[in-house]
């Protein structure tokens, strides 16, 4: 059964025991993107916990994809984890790929899904129109291909952050921050396994943004899911964890 703790500076959500597994959300995600993971790995030989990423609470000189990174190894070096397998989506495939570059002992395994670093355009570079919840409402769920997934909730969430001045300046501040911080020289020499889950109508990380992921990693895989876009584990759960459990079993990644 999953729970919500809070310890110090850590808000996260956490079920099972064994291996652990973190879940890396998005710019405006949230923790219940990853429900259908904690629910189905919290019940097998892993702990997985899902942070909340502070990505406004950090003061605005140091926002940043780096800062994000390192409060994510405070994290790790908290809960006393040796090593970890990254689940990352969006921001959070980012993240997960700088935590391998700066803390390459760390890791066990990563796990990419829509993720930034490569692709310049994935984070954006202006910011939505404020005040119109219509508008917002529509390029919410241009981001998936299954639109239910873009609930009532979700929309609220993301109106909410574009009309906070300060977490529209931070989003921006991050969204620079990743484009400045491109993978691409990095991934080479990443000597962990990786698995790149992609939605095939992702249209904010396009298909051929997968495809260099795979190609530029050199121990990974690649497994695509149809009629999805870019939040394969909310819109394709099921299929979701299927690939993973698969994968972490193939890997020997286990408690």
């Amino acid at each position: 059964m999953a729970e919500m703790l809070h310890e110090g500076k850590f808000e996260y959500l956490q079920a099972g025991s064994g291996q652990p597994i973190i879940f890396l959300h998005g710019l405006m995600g949230t923790l219940s993107n990853f429900q259908a993971q904690v629910d189905h790995f919290g019940a097998l030989n892993y702990q997985v916990t899902v942070p909340l990423l502070p990505l406004y609470s950090m003061p605005l000189a140091t926002t940043s994809v780096t800062s994000l990174t390192k409060f994510l190894k405070s994290f790790v070096d908290h809960k006393g984890y040796d090593k970890v397998v990254l689940v990352g989506n969006s921001l959070g495939g980012h993240i997960a790929l700088m935590f391998q570059k700066l803390y390459p002992g760390r890791v066990a395994g990563l796990v990419l899904a829509g993720s930034s670093g490569l692709y310049e355009s994935a984070m954006g570079n202006t910011y939505p129109r404020r005040g119109d919840r219509n508008y917002i409402s529509e390029r919410v769920k241009d981001v998936f291909y299954v639109k239910e997934v873009a609930t009532e909730e979700l929309i609220d969430n993301v109106f909410e952050t574009v009309n906070d001045r300060t977490k529209a300046i931070k989003t921006l501040a991050i969204s620079k921050s990743a484009i400045r911080h491109n993978m691409a020289e990095d991934l080479p020499n990443f000597n962990v396994p990786a698995c790149v889950i992609w939605g095939r109508q992702d249209a904010v990380t396009p298909p051929d943004v997968a495809d260099k992921f795979n190609e530029l990693l050199p121990n990974s895989e690649l497994h695509w899911l149809d009629e999805c876009g870019h939040a394969a584990m909310m819109e394709r759960p099921t299929e979701f964890n299927e690939i993973l459990t698969e994968w972490l079993e193939r890997n020997n990644i286990k408690a």
